[in-house]
């Protein structure tokens, strides 16, 4: 009796040690996707962002610029990964993804957004800002800073605005020097009702049209030109298409690094503030590069055969341009706004 005891003793203890082990087991396995959020998980959390330009274009600087804060300044435990040229979809459609949370960023010319929140179009207003200086002291102040807040009504986070630039006029049929000379001109534009008026005021054929799209007219020649900043014209060797340029400088655009709503607050509150941080500081190196490499960039158009007008009659544009404002009344109040802090 004393030894059936025994040997029943040692089987119930082997039964007891492998049923600890197995608990062990189940309680220290967790799906591989339950630290995707966290700062802390072994693996890093890798988020996805998509510009429409090429790796020349200096949305690609921001964006570099952007990854490299995040990844140092999380340790490794987040990693952009940067997709140019339109991989993940035109500019609105990435807006869109975004939205749905199927898209993790993007950097995103500042003309679509009124498409999504109406107020962003008073940005896109012609000849709104007479420098880069007065742009930047707008966007990075209170009147920015609410537009960018106002996109979570649209489920976008908006993180810092970096820059497109002063836009000037392209095309292949003519010299344009005054607002007059671009009439009856073919003009691809942005996706945006601003600046489809704002040409249609100069008489231009304005055509709303996605940037990939454009490039395809614009080799076969189906629109005559299109605006965009010196860096845009450069980074694309437009010369190929385009021999005539304008500088009109007629819209300031921004380009904002922008991530989906859902996305950015599943972050930790600690990496939601290096998110921004980060953000503003690529946005600030890339307006610098920008600066930087414009005039070496103008001297290459003109190496390229492209006839550039520097000094165009800028208030034939200004003063075609008038009925513009006095079609969008709701930007009334922060038209005042931007005057008074530019005062």
């Amino acid at each position: 009796m004393k030894k059936f005891n025994k040997v029943t003793a040692i089987i119930l203890a082997m039964v007891m040690i492998v049923s600890l082990a197995a608990c062990s087991s189940n309680t220290d396995t967790k799906p591989a996707d339950e630290n995707t959020d966290n700062q802390g998980a072994s693996e890093p959390v890798v988020l996805k962002l998509g510009t429409t330009v090429n790796e020349e274009d200096s949305f690609q600087v921001a964006a570099e610029k952007f990854a490299e804060l995040v990844n140092e300044r999380t340790n490794g435990a987040y990693t952009i990964e940067i997709f140019p040229n339109g991989s993940l979809g035109d500019e609105r459609t990435m807006l869109e993804s975004m939205q749905m949370n199927t898209l993790d960023m993007g950097i995103i010319t500042s003309g679509p957004f009124s498409n999504f929140v109406p107020e962003m179009g008073v940005l896109d207003m012609p000849f709104l800002f007479g420098n880069n200086e007065e742009a930047y002291k707008v966007l990075d102040g209170e009147v920015g800073q609410e537009l960018l807040g106002k996109l979570e009504n649209a489920n976008l986070k908006g993180l810092a605005y970096a820059e497109r630039g002063f836009r000037n006029l392209t095309n292949s049929k003519k010299t344009v020097e005054k607002a007059s000379d671009a009439a009856g001109l073919k003009i691809r534009v942005m996706e945006n009702e601003v600046y489809t008026k704002t040409f249609n005021s100069l008489g231009v054929n304005a055509v709303p049209m996605a940037w990939t799209e454009a490039l395809t007219a614009l080799q076969q020649g189906t629109i005559d030109g299109q605006e965009n900043p010196i860096n845009v014209i450069y980074s694309y060797k437009l010369w190929e298409s385009q021999k005539n340029v304008t500088m009109t400088r007629h819209a300031y655009a921004a380009a904002l690094i922008t991530m989906s709503l859902d996305k950015f607050n599943k972050l930790p509150e600690d990496v939601q503030t290096i998110f921004k941080e980060s953000a503003q500081e690529a946005a600030e190196y890339e307006r610098q590069w920008v600066a930087d490499n414009e005039e070496s960039q103008i001297a290459a158009l003109i190496e390229n055969g492209m006839e550039i007008v520097t000094e165009p009659d800028l208030n034939s544009f200004k003063e075609a341009v008038q009925s513009v404002y006095a079609e969008y009344p709701q930007y009334s109040d922060y038209l005042n706004r931007i005057s008074d802090a530019l005062k």
